[in-house]
């Protein structure tokens, strides 16, 4: 059931099962757990041996057959807790390498949610103000919750302040309108675009960087959304200047729909 997870924490896909198969049944011989578990004897030995070696089980001698347990869920945060630590201490030097190596100007191409995360790492690293252009609030979709609050969390801490032109149509979803009116108004400004400037992408400038969303709709991140990321400190710069025209001719939208910063 928790197999995904417990591989995540750095366990064989064996030793996931056989420590799950320890925490629900308790003291088990090899025998038994490689039954429970649906594992080759020999296999299901040398997973118990390498769970031992981990802190995850532990040994209980017996005249007649060792039995093996399952040491506490909570040694999992702990596990969790050393990959974190052991992440940290070669973040600085790769960091280091990965700055060395990006190029001023680049492209290339984000897919589906995870790719929507990528987009957020990146805005979070940068830093700065992010604009958008005929916004849907796809990234409202359910599946990007967890990541969404998390990111919104951070940027509001880093004081990332967010202007937004929004495409008319998020005034027919009360759930955007409700998620996009809850944040900080001295970060967030807020309008509609006209309807005549309704398409079926958007755009994100933030920093020297120029995002195109397809695949897209409102609330919606498709699983097939392709989002064209350009590095562009040129390029941004002209984006972000012809935000600002749009900006001037959405406010009458503004009052109509979403309020800006200044409305509330």
């Amino acid at each position: 059931m928790y197999q995904t997870t417990l591989e995540g924490l750095g366990l064989s896909p064996n030793e996931a099962k056989i420590y799950e198969t320890l925490v629900e049944h308790g003291e088990l011989g090899v025998s038994a757990i490689a039954t429970r578990a649906q594992i080759h004897r020999r296999n299901a030995y040398d997973a118990i041996r390498r769970l031992v070696d981990k802190g995850l089980c532990f040994e209980i001698l017996s005249q007649k057959e060792n039995l093996y347990n399952a040491v506490d869920p909570g040694k999992l945060l702990e596990l969790a807790e050393e990959k974190r630590l052991s992440i940290e201490a070669i973040l600085p030097d790769l960091n280091k390498k990965f700055a060395h190596r990006v190029a001023d100007e680049e492209a290339f191409i984000y897919r589906g949610l995870e790719g929507q995360k990528n987009i957020w790492r990146d805005v979070l690293r940068v830093g700065q103000e992010t604009y958008f252009i005929g916004g849907k609030g796809s990234w409202i979709d359910p599946r990007l919750q967890s990541s969404r609050v998390a990111f919104f969390k951070e940027a509001n801490r880093k004081k990332i302040k967010f202007h937004q032109l929004f495409d008319q149509g998020v005034k027919q979803h009360k759930l955007i309108y409700d998620v996009l009116t809850s944040y900080p108004a001295q970060l967030y400004e807020n309008r509609i675009l006209p309807k005549k400037f309704s398409s079926q992408a958007s755009l994100h400038i933030f920093g020297d960087y120029v995002i195109s969303y397809t695949g897209i709709d409102f609330g919606i991140t498709g699983d097939n959304a392709s989002f064209f990321v350009i590095k562009s400190p040129a390029l941004a710069e002209s984006y972000r200047v012809w935000f600002w025209a749009l900006f001037d001719q959405s406010s009458e939208e503004a009052r109509k729909g979403i309020p800006t910063s200044r409305q509330r």
